[in-house]
């Protein structure tokens, strides 16, 4: 009886060892995964802060050149407002989902990798 005992105790002994191990690695498989989601959306972040403030200054300046054209300024910023409205409207309907589905793609491939 005392040898059953024994090899109980042994077996509970490794069980134990093996859950810390297993949660341990699950642990650390996290934390390389959120490391590396950060690590590159820091770069990712910094290019889209500075494309976006491009786009903001040639959109100003677009808009200010065709005021000047058509000749009153705020016509400049309308006739830009609704090319972007019209790019919304249409990237809204007919571009929404394909754009939605592989955004989902690239971050479960991400994700899996």
């Amino acid at each position: 009886m005392d040898k059953n005992t024994e090899l109980i105790e042994s077996l509970l002994a490794r069980l134990t060892d093996y859950t810390k191990t297993s949660l341990e690695l699950i642990k650390l498989k996290v934390l390389d995964k959120t490391s590396d989601a950060i690590s590159s959306f820091v770069p990712h972040f910094m290019v889209f802060v500075l494309a976006a403030s491009f786009l903001f200054f040639l959109n100003l300046g677009l808009a200010l050149w065709l005021g000047e054209i058509l000749g009153k300024t705020y016509l400049g910023f309308f006739v830009v407002a609704g090319f972007y409205f019209i790019l919304g409207t249409f990237i809204h309907f007919f571009l929404h989902k394909r754009i939605k589905n592989r955004v989902c793609d690239y971050i479960i491939a991400y994700m899996l990798t």
